[in-house]
């Protein structure tokens, strides 16, 4: 196979070319599309469907495929009845480091809006998956997260209400949760965390500002204190289409 020399290492390979060599049409209009987005600015807008079916030769669906796939990869999002140039992935670390503090490491202006926080007694599941007690008091905080007050994420905490009694009244819904636990001289050791892609529910999309079948990366952790207790569980929803997640991995 020959592989061309200015080809980029995350690249597809041979620009997703299939072995047979018949690259479908919409593909090759998705192709040409994606470079214009190249030489466009952020919050540019594109050509409309009309001028670019006449531009390509193509029929308007086949132009229309190759927006939907370049809006759902986060290239490209819609304004209006337009769509534009979107901009660069939020890089998240993969690290216990705050949602706050990754996003202000990319420049970007980090906040949230509280949906809701209220207190329950802790159910069965929650009890079995994080070592709290069956029926002991929790705290259920549900914040809508924000950069540049663009809705990007959702994240539901839930924490022991022995451990934060008073979370209602002393903490800022709007503020980080990891810095408030540092203040109440609460440390983390360790955490599990999970990830998997999924479809938000009706309600998260509309609390987040998407279409339901936009793809999210939802993350689950468990974090623990540093003398091994419970500490929080965290359900993360993050678009698919804004977010990417790193981390540094050692031998």
């Amino acid at each position: 196979m020959d592989y061309p020399n200015d080809q980029a290492p995350g690249a597809p390979v041979r620009s997703g070319i299939p072995e047979h060599g018949r690259v479908p049409k919409y593909y090759a209009v998705k192709a040409r599309i994606d470079a214009l987005v190249g030489e466009l600015g952020e919050g540019a807008a594109i050509p409309t469907e009309r001028d670019l079916c006449e531009r390509y030769g193509v029929a308007r669906e086949t132009v229309r495929q190759a927006l939907r796939e370049l809006v759902l990869e986060g290239k490209l999002r819609r304004q209006g009845r337009g769509t534009v140039v979107a901009g660069p992935k939020l890089a998240q670390p993969l690290s216990l480091a705050s949602y706050t503090e990754g996003v202000r490491r990319q420049g970007r202006t980090p906040g949230r809006a509280l949906v809701t926080l209220d207190r329950f007694p802790c159910p069965d599941p929650l009890a079995a998956e994080t070592g709290l007690t069956r029926g002991e008091p929790v705290w259920h905080l549900e914040r809508v997260l924000l950069a540049d007050d663009e809705r990007v994420g959702l994240e539901s905490t839930y924490v022991a209400v022995t451990r934060l009694p008073d979370l209602d009244t002393a903490f800022d819904p709007d503020s980080s949760f990891y810095a408030h636990l540092a203040a109440q001289g609460i440390a983390f050791g360790d955490a599990d965390e999970r990830i998997e892609t999924v479809l938000a529910t009706p309600r998260e999309a509309l609390l987040i500002g998407t279409p339901p079948a936009l793809p999210m990366l939802l993350i689950h952790r468990v974090s623990r204190d540093t003398e091994g207790r419970p500490l929080e569980r965290v359900r993360t929803l993050y678009r698919g289409d804004r977010f990417s997640f790193t981390t540094h991995l050692r031998g």
